[in-house]
């Protein structure tokens, strides 16, 4: 997926707004900026109750602006790749998501990994994190790897999972921590390992026997087996 932030002449503010004006448009926008991951045309006509064609020309509009980045869907399906659509680092955030948000959440990090606190206290943090989770409505989703499948989705990860001889594989498609663990990976990957670790040992009957991270050779996903 392509940095618009380097771009030498980002559109400007004024054309991103006036792309918006169209009602449609906005609500195409405002779904994807809610959104904790990239959406294909289906998943946002299918929230808006609108047919894809009808949507598929808004999000090229949008996107030719710079109010959304794409990329294809490589999880793996049938046939020609999907394309996934996000809002671009140029977007505005129309209030949904206050921009010193991010800016807190690198000091923050900084402070972290200033502090000296490597993966372990991280995790211990994540971990206390999805014990938390485990006792929300997405705990009673199935078994306990498909309550631990929704909520990785639920959170933006995009997971696509398949098992074999009682482990299931989750892939992890997008990550809503991605800039932040591009920095500093043991860090923050661990609070990720943390917070699958607390969710599956809260529920009890699997355990997360893998965790793959930007370290590894085949990162960013985990293996998690069905108790006996």
């Amino acid at each position: 997926m392509s940095d618009r932030r380097s771009d030498p002449d980002p559109p400007g503010r004024l054309d991103l707004l006036k792309a918006l004006g169209d009602n449609t448009r906005y609500a195409i926008y405002l779904e994807l900026a809610r959104s904790p991951r990239p959406l294909a045309t289906a998943d946002v006509a299918g929230s808006l109750g609108l047919h894809p064609n009808t949507v598929r020309p808004h999000l090229e509009r949008m996107r030719e602006v710079g109010l959304l980045d794409v990329r294809p869907d490589t999880s793996g399906g049938v046939g020609r790749p999907q394309k996934l659509y996000e809002l671009s680092p140029h977007s505005p955030s129309l209030g949904l998501e206050p921009p010193v948000f991010p800016m807190l959440a690198r000091m923050l990090l900084e402070v972290v990994v200033d502090a000296g606190v490597d993966a372990e206290p991280a995790a211990e943090a994540g971990r206390r994190q999805g014990r938390v989770l485990a006792h929300g409505p997405v705990a009673v989703r199935g078994t306990c790897v498909d309550a631990a499948i929704c909520m990785l989705d639920d959170l933006g990860f995009d997971p696509a999972s398949v098992e074999e001889d009682g482990v299931t594989t989750v892939a992890f498609g997008h990550c809503p921590f991605a800039d932040l663990a591009e920095h500093q990976p043991e860090v923050v990957c661990s609070l990720h390992r943390g917070v699958l670790e607390g969710f599956v040992d809260e529920l009890g009957g699997a355990e997360v026997t893998e965790f793959h991270d930007l370290s590894h050779r085949t990162p960013c996903c985990a293996g998690i087996r069905t108790s006996d």
